[in-house]
């Protein structure tokens, strides 16, 4: 962050957008994710999964209401893919699945003057976190108490510039334990492996979705082998990378899920991890069993 300024701004160039359009895209979506969309208030965000029939994620989603039904904030490298997939669904229902990501210009802004940034900008400021407030060309999304997201049509880039690229609010999601879904890591985890059942990501209640067995069996039978932490290398690393401990030689024992740098040097990220190796405190290690060593870090686990 610019230490001369009381926020900080970035263009997230490396997330998407899918539009959601129709009378019955409400419905659609509730039958397809992991949240309950039926209940979602015009005026609140929700995380949410979609998942193969074998319950592994194939995108993960922050749905957000907008006038003309529900933008989809997905990774970018992943939208035009699961646009073209979701669509497939839709069937005779009367929904529209599209690639808005040319279309929606997504900002995140973060520190204690973002809030007034906004406000300079001429737009609203939801209270709550992920509450939603819209205009004639924006959304606004307060995902923390000092952290938004605006997402607003390419006419209004020019009006909302960034002093920072967009590694630093991919580090801001990771210290808040929220994983992205990409390309690399696309059909690998469970929703419980990166934790999405203790983001509110999950609705247990609702009735059946692609996957959804398998999410419920994972839960209710104690059957998860794998989960989610935060942790610090001093070296570079990127989605998808192989992990490995000493306890299960010959294999991987957990794959990263995302990265950014760390202010001080070296990486930052959340990795999937066998819960074997964590509970015997095998120290693990990026790439080989002899490669840099993760220093486990807090992870968050608010919804």
């Amino acid at each position: 962050m610019d230490t001369k300024v009381s926020h900080a701004a970035a263009e997230l160039k490396r997330l998407g957008t899918l539009s959601c359009t129709g009378d019955e895209a409400r419905a659609f979506l509730h039958a397809q994710l992991t949240s309950d969309i039926s209940g979602l208030e015009p005026d609140r965000a929700r995380y949410a999964g979609w998942c193969s029939a074998k319950g592994r994620l194939l995108a993960t989603f922050l749905v957000v209401p907008f006038a003309r039904g529900f933008l989809l904030q997905v990774s970018r490298d992943l939208a035009p893919a699961v646009a073209k997939r979701l669509s497939m669904f839709v069937l005779r229902a009367r929904v529209k699945v599209a690639d808005a990501s040319a279309d929606w210009v997504q900002f995140g802004l973060w520190g204690p003057g973002a809030a007034e940034r906004l406000a300079a900008l001429g737009m609203p400021v939801p209270a709550g976190d992920l509450a939603v407030a819209v205009t004639a060309d924006a959304v606004v999304v307060r995902i923390a108490q000092q952290r938004f997201l605006l997402m607003a049509t390419a006419a209004l880039r020019e009006r909302a510039p960034g002093n920072c690229d967009d590694d630093a609010w991919a580090l801001e999601e990771i210290r808040a334990g929220r994983p992205l879904v990409v390309q690399a890591t696309q059909d690998l985890f469970v929703p419980q492996m990166v934790n999405l059942e203790r983001l509110g990501a999950v609705d247990f209640k609702k009735g059946c979705y692609p996957g959804q067995e398998i999410v419920a069996r994972t839960q209710y039978r104690g059957v998860l082998k794998r989960r989610m932490v935060r942790a610090r290398i001093a070296a570079s690393a990127a989605p998808g990378n192989d992990l490995y401990a000493a306890d299960l030689p010959g294999q991987a024992s957990g794959t990263v899920v995302n990265a950014a740098p760390a202010p001080e040097g070296g990486t930052e990220l959340l990795a999937v991890v066998q819960i074997s190796s964590l509970e015997s405190a095998s120290p693990i290690h990026l790439g080989t069993v002899d490669g840099p060593q993760l220093e486990l870090l807090p992870l968050s686990t608010a919804a």
